[in-house]
């Protein structure tokens, strides 16, 4: 049943448009041109400490109010909020300073869309969440570019070596956090340490593989037949791969870190959640499919205003949890939703479905990093929400950069 309901789930944008008025609005993709990031000059800065706690929930941010009232940053501010940190694994850290070329200023500012309060609670209602525990989802796209990180939170594979990832995940606004200097990234894998190798007397028939994948038990009693009978088995203290379908990881170390500046020093002096994304770039690359990158659009351009994003939920230990749901507000910087959602999701791809430009397929793209639980203020008074940071052009901007150590293939998006 949950697999006919997941199947349903991916069809809801393409069913979404012929409901109503919604057959006149054009749900496509559309080519935008970027602002140019450039890199201006690089230097050495002192090895951080590493000393920080990861905290998967923030307080003190700058919420709904705050944002309203943020000023419009100028074109210097955004130099220096666009400028960014580099780590490696060795402990090493830089500073790289950017400039912004070809960018429009909106005089509008940060606007957002005044919605009613809601109580305060991280699962709101009946929880709407799947656990992905079939490995046809689990190990095919999207689900696939889901990854963990070993601070905790979650992410999401955006190119052959890199991952994106929200930048509290690695840093608490004033130090690293602890972990995050021999940061790994877990790619999810079904098959168990030594699957796929040929033994000696270990040939199994298909009937035998497809019980093993069915029955744990099976599993077991199969692996001991081909490791010789009685024969003892060491006991491992690693978590393996089960054919419940529950993932185990292919860990890979993470050659270098990037955080924007603006995640350190926030417009109104409280923690800024608009930065709060970075990018790792892995060790070695993967031969996986990953998601591209779109830029976000507002939320009367998204079919029933519905986003996605799969994470590890840490109330679910062991589990790729999957969530959908309706944007409730948004501001130019960030979407303020009601996804059920624990810690440990944070740092998730939030994604969208739409139409690619004169065709009649749909693709799915990266439009926000989901940031967590936060509490903001609102009319004076803290309130939660779920909170993902969009992916603005300027955003699109810089992390294209990152990826491709320049701007030539970052012009449009």
């Amino acid at each position: 049943m949950e697999h006919m309901l997941l199947l349903f789930i991916f069809f809801i944008p393409i069913l979404g448009l012929t409901n109503g008025t919604e057959t006149e609005q054009d749900f496509t993709w559309h080519l935008k041109k970027i602002p140019q990031i450039v890199s201006e000059r690089t230097f050495p800065l002192e090895s951080p400490k590493f000393e920080a706690k990861t905290k998967l929930e923030l307080k003190s941010v700058c919420g709904i109010e705050c944002q309203r009232k943020l000023p419009v940053p100028s074109s210097s501010d955004l130099k220096d909020l666009l400028s960014y940190e580099t780590v490696f694994e060795n402990g090493t850290r830089t500073l790289t300073e950017v400039n912004v070329l070809g960018l429009v200023l909106d005089p509008a500012g940060n606007t957002t869309t005044q919605r009613s309060s809601r109580k305060k609670r991280q699962i709101y209602g009946t929880d709407s969440r799947f656990s992905i525990y079939d490995k046809r989802f689990m190990t095919n796209f999207p689900f696939n570019t889901a990854v963990k990180i070993s601070t905790g939170c979650s992410g999401i594979l955006i190119s052959p070596k890199h991952v994106l990832t929200a930048a509290h995940c690695l840093h608490n606004g004033k130090d690293y956090v602890k972990g995050s200097k021999r940061l790994r990234v877990g790619l999810m894998k079904t098959k168990s340490r030594g699957d796929g190798r040929k033994r000696k007397g270990a040939k199994r028939s298909r009937r035998d593989v497809s019980a093993a994948q069915e029955d744990p038990k099976v599993a077991t009693e199969l692996r001991r037949q081909s490791r010789g009978g009685g024969r003892k088995q060491r006991r491992s203290g690693r978590k393996q791969g089960t054919s419940d379908g529950t993932p185990s990881f292919q860990w890979t170390r993470v050659k270098s870190t990037h955080i924007p500046k603006g995640w350190f020093k926030g417009v109104s002096g409280d923690i800024a959640l608009d930065y709060d994304y970075a990018v790792l770039e892995l060790k070695r690359p993967h031969k996986r499919k990953y998601m591209e990158l779109g830029i976000s659009p507002t939320i009367k351009m998204m079919p029933r205003s519905m986003i996605h994003f799969s994470g590890f939920d840490n109330d679910r230990s062991g589990q790729l949890v999957y969530r959908f749901c309706s944007i409730s507000d948004e501001s130019n910087d960030l979407f303020y939703q009601y996804c059920d959602a624990e810690p440990g999701s944070t740092g998730s791809g939030v994604y969208l479905r739409l139409k690619e430009p004169n065709k009649k397929k749909w693709k799915r793209k990266i439009i926000a990093v989901y940031s967590g639980h936060q509490w903001v203020d609102v009319n004076g008074e803290q309130q939660d929400y779920n909170v993902a940071v969009r992916i603005t052009p300027l955003k699109y901007a810089q992390i294209c950069f990152w990826i491709h150590g320049n701007d030539e293939n970052c012009t449009q998006g």
